[in-house]
């Protein structure tokens, strides 16, 4: 029997987390992407705490236009906090998305504005 697209994209999610961890010094960039908006967090799964989210519906995110131009916004402001905590290194959880479209310009704004992973 066919997956359904949630139950495909929740068994690539799996297969992910078995891979990737996040600790204090490197935590986990996890992205969530809906039809509309998309979220991003910096998570420490030692203590199973958020250290920084950000995502395409907070105030500072003045970026108009397409969805792709969004995830950007998001990319780099997601960047610019983590450097103010402290994290420049993190593990990057596409969260069983295809590291395609918006996944993929999150990524890279994120990269561009210094973060490495």
């Amino acid at each position: 029997m066919a997956l359904s697209k949630l139950e495909r994209r929740q068994r690539i999610k799996h297969r992910i987390r078995k891979i990737v961890f996040g600790t204090a010094t490197t935590p986990r960039l996890s992205v969530f992407r809906s039809n509309k908006e998309i979220y991003a967090q910096l998570v420490d799964d030692n203590a199973g705490t958020t250290l920084v989210s950000v995502s395409s519906r907070d105030k500072g995110i003045e970026a108009t236009g397409s969805k792709l131009e969004v995830a950007k916004a998001v990319g780099k402001n997601i960047a610019e906090k983590a450097t103010k905590v402290g994290i420049d290194a993190v593990a990057f959880d596409r969260n069983g998305f295809l590291y395609h479209g918006r996944v993929k310009a999150l990524a890279d704004a994120a990269r561009e504005a210094g973060l490495k992973f």
